[in-house]
């Protein structure tokens, strides 16, 4: 007889980068526009305006000697240090980040060899079938690294499948650039494993999409805004206003069509745990959401934040949420059995995905 496999979460953990920037920090910065032309508004200013439209007050930022598979070890280190799992019976590690890792010192990506095979060698796993490899897919890493592991779960090909998002944005964004102030730096690490049974559970359905047609630049790396940088280094760039229409044109139909698929409504959401980009565009996203249902009353609480205090660490700000969520760690957020979860993201690419979770009851 077929057996049915689903892929439930067993363990979570996240690693929160000990220094933390607060918006004032950036209010002596120089700050120039694409043009070249250097910003004339005061600093105070300039920084008020970033928070008021991302609703980002501070970040965090990796220490010096820190690199992204260090900060991917830490969230895997503290997933093994809260549940039972036995890091030998892995049989795939994924790590999902964009930039490799990349030192204080000499800001060039390395990724060679993989996060993933270097977050293993640190585990000190000896295993040999624990296999372990990288996901480049911009912000919606972690939740493709999601999607690839349920695939692999649910064929029975393996039984433990860590999926770790990891990014030191930090030392690619450039410093005259008024984006710098979104990006921050950290890890988060689940755990998926295949669960026999009839009855759905887990991971209900997903679906992505890329559109690099018309929307493959909107994020890309290029030199400093500021025309007298002396340094060779590219920083990652993003055309803001294009990059809010595609995310909110996308990012709620992607999610009915997985509630559609998962044969489910709007009101059967508990919560959406959407990648947090920017403040202000995730509440205009969960406003056009409930629009495509018919629907103008939000409840309270539906979509939990942490950007105002964490800020955008790409890949890693999903992971990191969930588990911030079920460790109580997350002030007046919970999630009981039972519940159904909506994970979404958007980022480089353009890529966007969406996952439709139900928490397992026992």
């Amino acid at each position: 007889m077929h057996k049915t496999f689903h892929s439930v979460i067993t363990g979570t953990g996240s690693y929160l980068p000990t220094r933390i920037v607060k918006n004032e920090e950036f209010v002596p910065t120089a700050f120039y526009d694409a043009e070249g032309q250097r910003l004339t508004k005061p600093g105070a200013e300039i920084v008020e305006r970033f928070a008021q439209i991302t609703d980002i007050r501070e970040r965090r930022y990796a220490q010096p000697d820190q690199v992204a598979s260090d900060l991917a070890f830490l969230a895997a280190e503290n997933l093994f240090a809260s549940c039972s799992a036995d890091r030998e019976q892995l049989d795939y590690i994924l790590v999902a980040h964009n930039f490799g890792d990349i030192t204080e010192a000499n800001r060039r990506s390395d990724f060679v060899p993989s996060l993933a095979a270097r977050v293993k060698h640190k585990l000190g796993i000896e295993n040999p079938k624990t296999i372990a490899y990288d996901l480049p897919f911009g912000c919606p890493g972690w939740l493709q690294g999601v999607i690839q592991a349920d695939y692999y779960l649910r064929s029975g090909d393996a039984k433990r499948v860590l999926v770790i998002g990891a990014e030191t944005l930090s030392r690619v964004c450039d410093p005259h650039d008024r984006d710098s102030m979104i990006y921050s730096d950290g890890a988060g690490a689940v755990l998926f494993e295949a669960r026999e049974g009839a009855v759905p559970t887990g991971i209900l359905c997903h679906g992505s999409r890329s559109d690099t047609l018309q929307a493959a630049h909107l994020l890309r790396m290029a030199t400093s805004c500021n025309p007298e940088y002396q340094g060779q280094e590219l920083f990652l760039k993003m055309e803001g206003r294009k990059l809010y229409e595609y995310a909110l044109k996308t990012v709620p139909q992607a999610i009915k069509d997985c509630l559609d698929k998962a044969g489910l409504g709007i009101a059967d959401m508990g919560r959406l745990l959407i990648h947090q980009a920017n403040g202000k565009m995730d509440e205009a996203i969960l406003k056009r959401l409930y629009a495509l249902y018919g629907e103008t009353a939000i409840p309270a609480g539906v979509m939990p934040m942490t950007i105002s205090w964490l800020g955008n660490s790409s890949v890693a700000t999903l992971p990191t949420l969930l588990d911030l969520i079920l460790k109580g760690q997350l002030p007046g957020t919970t999630i009981t059995p039972g519940e159904i979860i909506v994970f979404a993201s958007v980022g480089a690419g353009m890529n966007c995905n969406a996952v439709v979770y139900q928490m397992p009851t026992e």
